[in-house]
């Protein structure tokens, strides 16, 4: 019963994502490339698969913010959530990963998308990561707010709402609030954790993604499996 039902939600879901039309074939390039380096330098099994738009791509100091932790960046700049999912197959399912840390949905809403749309589109990625592992925990980094996007605002926090909302539904999905954190007194992002453009976060901003997301792998990124010990060698 379980299994039929996430096959009926990825078929209902697939038909919003058909009226979308989003273009995936564009990221095949980068999909490939990420298929070229597993296949010259195979990646650790029951890793933490942080995957996403290009917030995870330009996430280079994830080995050292999780020291001890075996972790895998599959993060494609300007991909929307969708995206993650189309190619599921290819960048989450060969990994088995042990716990999983998405980001997406800004890009989404300045292509178009409305907040519910970003909503169905997170119900779809974790219906279509359940499908190969039942109970591998999902954390979902909130939309962050950003000086380029301050027109989205509105909408960033309706979509971080009903995503909210929907984590608490589903059984070993987490919803980590970045956002709080990355406004000042006034609800405007704080400057001093972008690069020049406004969009993307240096250091300072990542320090408040890791203050998020190192508890929630401590409590339910299954630690013994996924931690290194001197003595551990790849499987």
């Amino acid at each position: 019963m379980k299994r039929l039902t996430i096959l009926l939600t990825l078929l209902f879901l697939a038909f919003g994502a058909a009226a979308k039309d989003n273009d995936h074939a564009k990221w095949e390039p980068d999909i490939q490339a990420f298929e070229a380096t597993d296949k010259a330098t195979p990646p650790p099994q029951n890793a933490v698969l942080f995957i996403g738009s290009s917030s995870i791509r330009f996430w280079k100091s994830l080995a050292t913010d999780f020291p001890g932790y075996k972790v895998i960046n599959r993060g494609f700049g300007g991909s929307d959530l969708d995206d993650a999912t189309a190619f599921a197959d290819r960048i989450v399912k060969p990994y088995h990963p042990a716990a999983i840390v998405v980001y997406a949905g800004d890009n989404d809403l300045q292509n178009g998308d409305t907040p519910e749309q970003v909503r169905d589109d997170f119900i779809a990625f974790v219906a279509k990561v359940r499908s190969y592992q039942a109970d591998v925990p999902i954390a979902f980094i909130s939309i962050k707010p950003s000086i380029a996007r301050l027109a989205l605002l509105p909408n960033i926090d309706l979509a971080n709402q009903l995503i909210r909302d929907q984590a608490m539904k589903e059984k070993g999905v987490a919803f980590l609030d970045v956002a709080p954190a990355m406004v000042d007194a006034d609800g405007k992002p704080r400057p001093e954790l972008f690069i020049e453009d406004g969009l993307h976060m240096n250091p300072k901003g990542y320090a408040l993604w890791v203050a998020q997301v190192g508890p929630w792998l401590a409590d339910h990124a299954m630690a013994a499996q996924v931690k290194q010990t001197p003595n551990a060698s790849p499987k």
